[in-house]
């Protein structure tokens, strides 16, 4: 029999957690990624989700583990922390890039803290001066994360969801 690796243990719980949202009406699921490179034997999972109230911004939360991860877990190799990398991110239509973004740089170190710098990217329709702009927030934690932060999903989730609506 062979032990799931940490990856695929946050993958259930993460799944589960965001899946509960969905079921009790709080959000709602619009995309999956559930991808094994095989490649580079890496893994890749991302949910997307909105507020059933504000379907045009979405949410989404990724989690990947690279081929040393995998390895180091898989082989309990001394020489490498095994873990997850995650990332929550924001899809936000915006008009006026300039007052808008300093705005939401605002709101999430208000909701976030000032420990995760969010880093935000636009995207715009050449030619169609009416078409919003598309701004996709990233907040980047820096870490591996292990199965210890199973419990924190509920949290984070909730992070997520109080910035989709003061969005």
């Amino acid at each position: 029999m062979f032990d799931p690796t940490i990856f695929e243990n946050l993958k259930v719980v993460l799944e589960g957690a965001v899946y509960d949202l969905d079921l009790s009406g709080q959000v709602q699921v619009i995309g999956r990624h559930d991808r094994i490179e095989l490649s580079t034997m890496s893994r890749y999972y991302a949910l997307r989700f909105c507020l059933p109230e504000k379907k045009q911004i979405h949410a989404e939360l990724r989690l990947w583990a690279d081929t040393a991860d995998l390895a180091s877990e898989i082989l309990e190799l001394d020489n490498h922390k095994p873990g997850c990398s995650m990332q929550p991110i924001f899809y936000i239509p915006i008009h006026d890039p300039e007052r808008e973004c300093l705005q939401i740089s605002r709101l999430v170190e208000e909701i976030w803290g000032s420990r995760y710098q969010p880093i935000l990217e636009i995207r715009s329709i050449y030619g169609d001066k009416q078409a919003p702009h598309l701004l996709k927030l990233t907040l980047q934690f820096h870490r591996k994360f292990g199965e210890e932060i199973a419990g924190d999903f509920a949290s984070l989730l909730e992070h997520m969801m109080i910035l989709l609506d003061r969005l």
